[in-house]
């Protein structure tokens, strides 16, 4: 079983501290580890239903905020909708996928998870005035 870090950075600078989780397999797709992290950040969010919800990708119906998106009317999220908004986001460049310090551009490439693997969520950040 290994630990799998997630952290997300932008091309701006900021990065976050990172958040772990088990994996008991040893090697996975990268359309799995996106599709992973997201139902654990939807199913946190749903336990707790915060004002803010902290994830990859924007939930339909919400508003961008400093530390999330918050969501115009309470509600569950729904993991498979915002797994499909993860993976099309990823798709389209909404983000790249690091396992370790190599860039992973294929959701069905299968990567290896060692002890201390960690990935990183690149978000793209446009430029301005470019």
């Amino acid at each position: 079983m290994a630990r799998v870090t997630f952290v997300d950075e932008t091309t701006s600078g900021a990065r976050s501290d990172g958040w772990g989780l088990e994996i008991a397999e040893e090697r996975l797709t990268v359309r799995e580890l996106i599709r992973r992290r997201v139902f654990q950040e939807v199913a946190e969010y749903n336990a707790a239903t915060p004002e803010v919800f902290q994830g990859l990708v924007q939930p339909q119906d919400t508003e961008r905020v400093l530390n999330g998106y918050a969501l115009r009317t309470p509600r569950r999220i729904d993991p498979e909708a915002q797994c499909e908004l993860a993976l099309r986001a990823f798709a389209g460049n909404g983000f790249l996928v690091l396992v370790g310090d190599r860039q992973v551009v294929d959701p069905d490439q299968q990567v290896d998870l060692v002890l201390g693997t960690v990935v990183t969520f690149l978000t793209l950040v446009p430029l301005v005035g470019g």
